[in-house]
């Protein structure tokens, strides 16, 4: 029972104090589920106070061995790093027995980008004689202008719009809001669209959402998925893209002409600059590119 009390204390933790969705919750849960599962296995008697580093790295070299990857080797742990500090935080524990374990080395993924031209033709493509055409245009402008993750960007509401001030309030992952700027281009188009979605049958339910479907409902996140991967077919765009491609893009664009990473950081709503320091890594990437690509000690004689 005591591994489980103390679960169900951490869940309500995340779920009251940090506020994060019932879908992270299954996840942490199943993370700490692994971890119970493997001392009752190995040690059967150790409570979850009574784990020591070497019990955890014992652990790790357990899911090493049974083939999980190291990109879920390293949630797993990430999930038992938050569980131990919480323990701290909670005055239940004295020492952090996870301070010292490193994870194991990821190959960061570099995220793909769209060119200014690029999404200016996805944008261009749009059918505006279409009902849903000015809706279409304006979610696409504002993910891109704004660099949100396209959840934020359909739980936008009305209320969120501060168009005389060119802000925009959103609600990011833990339910944390932030104040985005927002360009005259995507306000004009959001306005445009407004006086269309005035036209629709709208559910009650949803009279404070900006972007809703033909029905007057709140616009999903597998829609924009639709509309982004139909737009993308129709100028035969080669790369794989997806509404988060935007968001990268947005970030990429702003890096490449200058602008400070803690600033990205704070549009983007990353919780450390770490998270945003992926986008130095794609400028490099670029930047080995052009110079493979110019320098003439890089170019290969033909023949």
């Amino acid at each position: 029972m005591e591994w489980i009390n103390y679960k169900d204390d951490y869940l309500n933790f995340l779920r009251l104090e940090k506020g994060l969705s019932e879908n992270s919750l299954m996840a942490y849960e199943r993370d700490f589920n692994k971890l119970h599962s493997f001392v009752q296995t190995s040690y059967t008697k150790l409570s979850p106070t009574d784990i020591k580093q070497n019990h955890l790295e014992e652990f790790l070299a357990s899911l090493y061995d049974s083939g999980l990857n190291a990109r879920s080797q390293a949630r797993v742990l990430s999930s038992i790093k938050g569980f131990y500090k919480y323990l701290m935080l909670e005055d239940i524990i004295e020492e952090d027995p996870t301070e010292l374990i490193q994870g194991p080395k990821l190959d960061r993924k570099l995220p793909h980008t769209l060119t200014v031209d690029e999404i200016d033709a996805l944008i261009a493509a749009i059918d505006l004689s279409k009902p849903e055409g000015s809706r279409n245009r304006a979610i696409l402008e504002t993910l891109y202008s704004c660099g949100l993750r396209v959840t934020e960007a359909i739980s936008l509401r009305l209320s969120d719009l501060f168009f005389r001030e060119e802000y925009i309030r959103v609600i990011g992952k833990g339910n944390k809001e932030r104040l985005v700027p927002i360009n005259q281009k995507a306000i004009g188009y959001i306005e445009k669209y407004i006086t269309d979605r005035n036209k629709l049958n709208i559910n009650p339910k949803a009279d404070n959402i900006l972007f809703l479907n033909r029905r007057g409902n709140q616009l999903t996140r597998v829609m924009v998925f639709t509309i982004i991967k139909e737009l993308s077919r129709k100028i035969g765009l080669k790369k794989k893209i997806s509404p988060h491609t935007f968001r990268h893009s947005f970030a990429s664009h702003l890096f490449e002409r200058g602008a400070d990473l803690r600033v990205i950081q704070e549009l983007l709503g990353h919780e450390t600059i770490i998270t945003t320091e992926i986008y130095t890594h794609l400028e490099k990437e670029h930047l080995r590119e052009v110079l493979l690509m110019h320098h003439p000690r890089a170019i290969m004689p033909k023949g």
